[in-house]
């Protein structure tokens, strides 16, 4: 039996699917995005391994050259303002928001020099996916084991100053579209206030506009992103955690919401914050 009739069929079946299903759509270019990762990974690991033969911060500008082609394939548009507030010559602790797994995307896009991100262990075991953090010099932490986690951030504070690396840390915790920020964790204050860093945030637009998994959404979008200004914190102490941590919230949700133009959650004004978890 001729095998190619059949695949032809198939696949001009899988293409009628797409074009007629809004979720036979989404979850077509979910899985190419799988695909895209998984393959450039090994690519990009490849690349990596020849250029600078190991683990190391400058296979940052690889990796975020293969995935900033992604933007291409989706029609997405990143218009960032603030970027040079980024590029300083000194350690500092970036903070921003986290929306789903396409925020890889408006990483690699506004990712400086010199700039490492934090990950949790699980995701080290994810195949060239993981491979390609590793080499990256991403750190991960173990965040069943709260002592460990503390351990490896204060390793952490000390390689910033030691290395001059800048550091890029999800303050929610995990992935959110509720279309408001979650209350913020402490342990990317903690870090900034042990090496004595400032805090750089950056905040991304609600994505809920062009990709929404609940209702099968996946667009072409231009997606806004601003840098705000470094927060000092030079000269404090542990007991100002909870001050900076929410005023680093308020900042970033005021911003949130005003780039999205979105209504905010439960009434609340802009310029009060969620009570910032413990």
């Amino acid at each position: 039996m001729d095998f190619w009739p059949w695949l032809t069929a198939a696949l001009l079946l899988l293409l009628l699917l797409v074009q007629l299903s809004r979720a036979a759509k989404f979850y077509a270019k979910i899985s190419l995005y799988c695909v895209l990762c998984f393959t450039v990974s090994i690519v990009a690991a490849v690349v990596c391994l020849l250029r600078h033969g190991g683990r190391t911060v400058e296979n940052m500008s690889i990796i975020s050259w293969f995935v900033r082609s992604f933007k291409y394939i989706y029609g997405l548009r990143f218009e960032i303002k603030g970027r040079r507030k980024l590029e300083v010559d000194h350690p500092c602790v970036i903070i921003s928001n986290h929306q789903s797994i396409l925020d890889m995307m408006g990483l690699m896009e506004t990712l400086p020099q010199r700039c490492v991100q934090i990950a949790k262990r699980e995701l080290l075991f994810t195949g060239p996916v993981g491979l390609i953090m590793y080499l990256g010099g991403v750190i991960f932490i173990n965040r069943q084991r709260s002592r460990t986690a503390m351990t490896v951030m204060a390793d952490v504070g000390e390689r910033m100053v030691s290395e001059n690396l800048k550091v890029w840390i999800y303050p929610e915790g995990t992935r959110n579209d509720n279309g408001d920020l979650l209350p913020f964790k402490k342990g990317a204050f903690y870090l900034a206030i042990q090496a004595q860093v400032p805090i750089i945030p950056v905040v991304y637009s609600s994505f809920s506009s062009f990709y929404n998994p609940k209702t099968k959404l996946f667009t072409s979008a231009t997606i806004k992103v601003e840098v705000l200004d470094a927060i000092p914190t030079r000269g404090l102490t542990v007991a100002d955690v909870p001050t900076l941590m929410d005023n680093c919230h308020q900042a970033m949700r005021t911003t949130f919401f005003r780039m999205s133009k979105t209504p905010q959650e439960n009434g609340a004004t802009a310029g009060s914050s969620a009570h910032p978890a413990q």
